[in-house]
């Protein structure tokens, strides 16, 4: 079903796993840069955040602290306590359930109020993201737990069952919130059919935003803005502004180009405690 004329999503994914300033000079790696980028994609009317944090080498960690003292400078943010903050669990680096849980155990204004949840294993180009089963369940249900909700990561239509499978077990409850991935090497496509796909083996009543990797984001974006409730963008899928690759993107300018293509299908943003509402979140006070 076509969305034009409905109230969009729009989930900045700023950092990621693998992308260095020797990649693109605008990728946000320390803390303040990240907060910066996130306050300037705020300002274009972002709802929702996913961190990565990096070490003091740049590499990803899985070290709660870093990830609390960034939650808790975006939350004094104009806006920042509306913002929907979610946090990554990726098994890239380290596939361990008690690793990738130990974000999930922050307390207070550092509490994420998401969590990344990825629902199989799967390659990339340069790397595996290590998801047992077991591990899914595990995650799920200490997201469960601690009153964070997982921000499904389906990158297939094998994935899309799997939330529904999760979702009939009861680890996933509410109006599960979802992001399909397209353009991985290993994964569907951004394909019409593919995202098709994906869609008819969602559970009912999900949330659902489009992101793409690589030159892939744009057409992904598009998908999003034309048939979904929100869009995935930022410099974690994507480091270009351009396919021929000769333009290094901000995620400003990813962001705001996103907004300037929902405009042309009469989507505006939809404010960030009217999300907060729908996926059943608290008010931030």
């Amino acid at each position: 079903m076509m969305r034009i004329g409905e109230p969009l999503i729009v989930n900045l994914a700023c950092t990621g796993v693998i992308p260095t300033r020797a990649m693109s000079p605008h990728v946000p790696l320390a803390l303040n840069e990240v907060v910066d980028d996130v306050a300037r994609c705020m300002a274009l009317g972002v709802q929702m955040v996913h961190l990565h944090a990096r070490d003091a080498d740049g590499v990803q960690t899985a070290d709660p602290e870093p990830y609390g003292r960034m939650i808790e400078a975006i939350r004094k943010l104009p806006g920042g306590r509306d913002l929907i903050v979610g946090v990554t669990t990726s098994g890239r680096k380290d596939s361990s359930f008690e690793s990738r849980s130990r974000v999930l155990d922050l307390d207070g204004d550092a509490k994420p109020d998401m969590g990344s949840l990825t629902l199989s294993s799967l390659n990339f180009i340069q790397s595996a993201s290590i998801n047992q089963p077991q591990t899914i369940r595990q995650l799920a249900k200490r997201m469960q737990e601690r009153g964070i909700r997982p921000e499904l990561e389906v990158f297939d239509a094998g994935m899309a069952n799997f939330a529904a499978v999760l979702r009939n077990e009861g680890l996933v409850d509410g109006t599960p919130y979802v992001n399909v991935l397209l353009g991985n090497i290993a994964s569907a496509q951004a394909d019409l059919l593919q995202f098709a796909a994906i869609l008819s083996a969602l559970p009912s009543g999900c949330t659902v935003s489009v992101a793409g990797i690589g030159r892939q984001q744009l057409g992904a974006n598009g998908l999003g803005i034309l048939a979904a409730d929100g869009v995935r963008v930022g410099l974690e899928d994507n480091l270009w502004l351009d396919r021929a690759r000769t333009v290094h993107a901000t995620n400003a300018n990813l962001v705001q180009r996103v907004v300037d293509q929902a405009a042309s299908f009469e989507r505006p943003l939809l404010p960030a405690r009217e999300l907060r509402a729908r996926l059943g979140m608290e008010i931030a006070v």
